[in-house]
């Protein structure tokens, strides 16, 4: 029996909506569900409607990317929880090639490799990630950063209940707060060196926008784990 890999979406006054609805719905493997998360936006939600039959269309009151991942996330129902961000794009075989990786590997959470593409959805650069040559080298690099792409992730449902869902309190690195808490209690996001999602740059992303406070929230984040991580690079041989 294939696994059901719920889809979720959150939304907000994005152009690309559409884009990143064609790609989960054109996989290899049929999401079990896809659950778009509108967080109260005020654009852009008519190039849902050609998809609505489709869906799950969930309404909200803007609160943040976490708040609209936690409330798809509470209605979801499939064995694995994908993200994908309203302004990048899944590649046809990403569910059928991870959620395998998965259950051939026993994992709870994994992530893999991606392409950069721009706002004609063109290949700007690729296998864009950081690949590690060891695990304490992966440990390692979570005290500087997030080597993460949040929309590369998949996640067996339950993990939530072990570790939480996302921090509504973190605008920005909601993603990275939770991949720690995943490392600390012994549940590290496993790589699959394929590249199955299209990242987008564009001028309007917010990454680009709050750059400043998104450096300082991460430093912030990473260290509230910092004590853990290094006890665990340690205890590796790092």
């Amino acid at each position: 029996m294939n696994p059901k890999v719920s889809v979720i979406i959150p939304f907000y006054n994005c152009p690309y909506i559409g884009e990143a609805l064609q790609s989960a719905l054109s996989q290899s493997l049929p999401a079990y569900e896809i659950i778009v998360v509108d967080d109260g936006s005020t654009l852009f939600a008519d190039r849902i409607d050609p998809y609505r039959s489709r869906i799950h269309y969930l309404g909200k009151a803007n609160g943040g990317t976490a708040s609209a991942l936690n409330h798809g996330i509470s209605m979801a129902s499939g064995d694995y929880i994908a993200w994908l961000s309203s302004d990048d794009v899944f590649y046809h075989d990403k569910l059928k090639f991870q959620s395998a990786f998965m259950e051939q590997h026993g994992l709870l959470i994994s992530y893999t490799n991606f392409h950069y593409i721009n706002e004609h959805s063109q290949c700007t650069e690729m296998n864009a990630s950081v690949v590690f040559s060891n695990p304490a080298d992966y440990l390692r690099c979570f005290l500087q950063g997030n080597p993460i792409n949040g929309c590369t992730v998949m996640m067996r449902r339950e993990l939530f209940g072990a570790v939480g869902r996302f921090d509504e309190s973190l605008p920005f690195t909601h993603d990275y707060d939770l991949w720690l808490r995943c490392i600390v209690r012994g549940c590290a996001p496993v790589m699959l060196n394929q590249a199955l999602t299209g990242y987008r740059r564009h001028s309007g992303m917010g990454t680009l926008r709050h750059y400043d406070t998104i450096l300082a929230e991460a430093a912030a984040t990473a260290a509230r784990y910092a004590d853990p991580l290094r006890q665990l690079v340690a205890a590796i041989g790092g």
